[in-house]
């Protein structure tokens, strides 16, 4: 890297969570990159995170927030304190992730190599098998009102993705985007409507229609132990990608496709829904709370109620 590196401001959102969020920091701290700075903004945890987190790492600084704001306006509060430190990017980071030592100066080199590159990403592992590609080359399937993470499950080498060059994606997953700092000027933070899931592709197509790159380099790897904050299939889990998938495509699909977009995902929800009623290996409750959330996406999203969910959803997904 040149004597003068660009300065890069890591995001990492804990909730409850000290112990991905250490191993998170412990790998990010070890990384190559010179002009690195860490914040950590807690997402009122009641466990004792902040504390813990300040005592392991007293270097990196910890924003405490007084309640759960959600993924979107949780990270909007690391990236405005980043913008007002002067940071050059901002590096969204899942805490449940581990990097590679050369991943931010692999992005940050692609990132610099073309003013007109706004966002990239790297290529994201299971944690276990660790050899197996979770996300990085993701499209945006308008007809078919779906998102799709390219080569997901294929066993990949770190030799095969070294003779990968960056090339374009739809979308990079905030769970480890580095962005401009000049795109998030111009296009504004993350919307805050969705709480968590999608997002971050509503962030990459605004900065595309702003005419910024969004770019995948292969060769900058990192390891993701998926889902720990809601649990990979959880209610919650559930009502928030049903409710956000109907969001993201109603807002953003283009012309026709916005209502055709509309029709594929009430059809797929209820025959989800179906299935869970009728069919007698989902007649348990994990399957009845899903149903029940599934229900309550589909009535949020044509009521008009985004951001976080309402008590009576939260009673269907959190009860113990």
């Amino acid at each position: 890297m040149p004597t003068t590196c660009p300065t890069v401001y890591t995001v990492i959102l804990n909730w409850n969570q000290p112990e991905y969020t250490l191993d998170c920091l412990a790998s990010l701290l070890d990384s190559e990159y010179p002009a690195l700075k860490v914040l950590v903004v807690d997402n009122g945890s009641t466990d004792g995170s902040p504390q813990l987190i300040r005592s392991r790492f007293p270097q990196v600084e910890v924003i405490e927030n007084r309640e759960n704001l959600g993924y979107s306006e949780g990270n909007n509060v690391g990236i405005r304190c980043a913008l007002q430190q002067e940071a050059d990017y901002i590096f969204l980071l899942n805490n449940d992730t581990v990097v590679d030592k050369k991943m931010l100066a692999r992005l940050v080199e692609v990132a610099e190599s073309d003013p007109q590159i706004g966002v990239v990403g790297p290529t994201m592992f299971y944690f276990d098998p660790a050899d197996r590609v979770w996300g990085g080359e993701n499209r945006i399937h308008w007809k078919k009102a779906a998102a799709e993470r390219g080569s997901m499950g294929r066993s990949v080498s770190r030799e095969e993705l070294e003779r990968q060059p960056p090339h374009p994606a739809d979308y990079i997953d905030s769970c480890a985007v580095l962005i401009k700092r000049e795109v998030l000027e111009k296009i504004g933070l993350m919307d805050s409507d969705y709480f968590i899931n999608f997002d971050d592709l509503d962030l990459n197509l605004r900065a595309r229609r702003a005419g910024y790159r969004v770019v995948y380099v292969p060769s900058a790897l990192m390891w993701h132990k998926v889902s720990a904050a809601m649990g990979l299939a959880s209610p919650a889990t559930t009502y928030y990608m049903t409710r956000n998938t109907l969001l993201f495509f109603w807002r953003h699909a283009p012309g026709i496709w916005k209502f055709t977009a509309l029709i594929q995902v009430l059809a797929r929800s209820l025959r989800t829904i179906s299935a869970w009623s009728i069919k007698s290996e989902y007649k348990n409750d994990i399957y009845r709370r899903k149903r029940a959330a599934n229900l309550y996406a589909l009535r949020d999203f044509f009521l008009g109620r985004f951001g976080k969910m309402g008590p009576d959803v939260a009673r269907v997904c959190f009860r113990e």
